[in-house]
């Protein structure tokens, strides 16, 4: 059922491509028909069955339909006369897309069709709040079982908070909000001077968290402050939590955002990057006046400490410990429950946290001190869950920088391009500052598998290589 929902997002660039007469019509067509006939295969002699899902259930499903999911999403870039790339290339096109990453192996966007231009933005646009969100919100079929798939889409600290009692008013809850904002930052873009495709085209991936961007140039083709002002304004939002946002709505008080602990210290990381990012700048005369290092300076910042991805400048050029300061704060990321990457604030604040108790004991060895966010004291399976995915976080990163290092790319280029998937931010440093076109194969494929883990926070891929997920 999922994949022949699925089916359903070749239908607008198909109509795109039919309405402009270009040669992608024909992939559009080919994968649309394939992957609904694929679908209806599966379902069909199964039809009439109904079991309730288990938590390991979800873990698998989720996997499993990224993973084709993406598989699927490469063929059109494969079979396409215009890209036409082999299949490595699509898969990690397809992938970055999909997990909202942003890193591109495609030059020459800006002669793309249309039609390709608009899928690689919808690709990330139906990533960033999740396909199995999206699904358990339109087929209600999966109601039973889907606090088992929402679980296993969005692991982390805050996972089991509910909006509403039933799992399927709670995505559906969540996508109101998304497509809201994804309207009125279309909206807000047309007014700030870009075209209508362009404006649909970059509220997609900006929402989304996502990067991708129908030029070259990223958001620097328009060469607009009042555009990048929108940009800014509205990764800001999606990098928040979206229950808070429907909380807010629902409640129409934005003091709930103030209330927040988690905002709190985004926005206070946010602002400390973007000071540094333009005093910088502008001391070492990187800009000539002060407003350009203004402007580029906390768009760069909000950018990549959102893990969007955007550029308005090649900030991988900037001198001293700019571009690597930025990278680090692609670590942290967006809140819990929001589109960004990252490990998440609320991890990072609860280590944080966690770190400053432990030196509390160093002098009171007998004092019993809570970690609290806000004035909740948290449980100690949550500090612990939070230590084991950071953990875990700093394994896989390393074991993937290492192989990267082995297919012979250089220390600046291995790290940063695992960062940039891992964290699904996009832009890295050294040979993938600009794209990804020029690295080996083998890189290319560790990397699709840095940006699913990172995408699906590591556990919910990593359990199901665990011997205990098998046991009966």
């Amino acid at each position: 059922m999922l994949l022949m929902v699925s089916s359903t997002t070749m239908l607008p660039p198909l109509l795109i491509a039919l309405w402009l007469d270009e040669g992608s019509k024909a992939a559009f067509a080919t994968v649309m028909l394939g992957v609904l006939l694929v679908g209806a295969l599966f379902w069909f002699p199964v039809r009439e069955q109904r079991r309730e899902l288990r938590i390991r259930d979800g873990f698998v499903v989720v996997t499993l339909f990224w993973v084709v999911l993406a598989v699927v999403g490469a063929i059109p870039y494969a079979l396409a006369e215009q890209p036409h790339m082999d299949f490595t290339d699509a898969m990690f096109e397809s992938t970055s897309g999909l997990t909202t990453t942003g890193a591109t192996v495609i030059t020459g966007i800006d002669r793309l069709p249309l039609s390709i231009q608009f899928y690689r933005q919808e690709q990330q646009w139906l990533g960033g709040m999740g396909i199995i969100v999206l699904a358990v919100a339109v087929l209600p079929m999966l109601g039973i079982g889907g606090m088992q798939l929402y679980r296993a889409e969005t692991p982390g600290p805050m996972k089991d908070n509910k909006l509403t009692p039933r799992i399927t008013e709670t995505a559906k809850a969540l996508w109101y909000i998304y497509l809201g904002l994804t309207i009125s930052c279309a909206v807000a873009y047309w007014v700030a001077g870009m075209g209508v495709f362009d404006a649909i085209a970059h509220s997609f991936s900006t929402v989304a968290i996502g990067g991708f961007s129908t030029h070259d140039l990223s958001i620097g083709y328009f060469q607009s402050t009042t555009i990048e002002s929108v940009a800014v304004v509205f990764m800001l939002l999606a990098g928040i939590n979206f229950s808070l946002h429907f909380v807010a709505w629902r409640s129409m008080n934005p003091l709930v955002y103030l209330r927040d602990s988690e905002v709190k210290a985004y926005v206070t990381v946010l602002l400390l990057a973007a000071a540094v990012t333009v005093s910088y700048l502008y001391f070492s005369e990187t800009f000539e006046n002060f407003g350009d290092a203004l402007h580029h300076g906390i768009f760069q910042a909000v950018s990549i400490g959102t893990t969007t991805g955007f550029t308005t400048a090649a900030y991988f050029h900037w001198p001293g410990f700019l571009p690597v300061m930025l990278l680090f704060t692609s670590f942290i990321g967006g809140c819990a429950g929001s589109t960004g990457g990252g490990m998440k604030v609320i991890r990072f604040l609860l280590l944080f946290k966690q770190g400053m108790r432990e030196i509390t004991r160093l002098v009171h060895p007998n004092a019993q001190i809570p970690v609290k966010v806000g004035n909740k004291a948290m449980p100690e399976r949550v500090i612990e869950a939070v230590w084991g995915f950071f953990a875990t976080y700093v394994g896989c990163f390393t074991i993937m920088m290492l192989v990267l290092l082995a297919t012979g790319l250089d220390q600046v280029t291995a790290f940063s391009a695992v960062a940039a998937c891992l964290n699904n931010l996009g832009p890295g440093l050294g040979e993938v500052g600009l794209h990804y076109a020029d690295i080996n194969t083998t890189a290319k494929w560790v990397l699709c598998l840095a940006m699913i883990l990172g995408r699906l926070e590591i556990f919910t891929l990593l359990v199901l290589l665990s011997p205990a997920f098998w046991r009966r």
